[in-house]
């Protein structure tokens, strides 16, 4: 099982401290694991499946038992990147910066300020979608 882990560290260019620090699984956890000593609980177990945004099956046993024909997912990550984003534009937005999203430089109402980061979030997601079904090499997809 953790060859799987090892594999998908590898393919998201990712150290296993950082999933550690990002999903709150210990590295102390992820040592055992990774000696055989000890199998992570089936919560942290999901939470690093949600962080590589693969099924808990495929994580078990690097297969899917139902395949997935949908499009790509939003992971928590992908989440993160995108709040992180939209905070960023805000920001500029509501500190009259000329930015992406500035209008003459002047200060938004706060409801047009919250129903544009509300509209902005919808779009990031569906650009986030859009981006992994086209710039994903077929041989990540599953």
């Amino acid at each position: 099982m953790y060859e799987i882990f090892e594999q998908l560290l590898k393919e998201h260019g990712v150290t296993a401290y950082r999933v550690s620090k990002e999903t709150g699984v210990t590295t102390a956890t992820l040592t055992s694991w990774k000696q055989g000593k000890y199998t992570p609980k089936p919560e942290k177990l999901q939470k690093i499946a949600d962080y590589f945004g693969v099924s808990l099956s495929y994580l078990m046993t690097g297969k899917d038992e139902v395949p997935d024909s949908e499009s790509p997912k939003i992971t928590p990550k992908d989440e993160r990147d995108i709040a992180k984003d939209l905070e960023n534009i805000m920001a500029k937005l509501t500190s009259g910066e000329a930015g992406p999203a500035s209008y003459n430089g002047e200060e938004l109402d706060p409801e047009a300020a919250e129903l544009f980061r509300d509209e902005l979030e919808i779009a990031l997601k569906r650009l986030k979608i859009i981006n992994k079904e086209k710039y994903t090499p077929k041989k990540y997809k599953k």
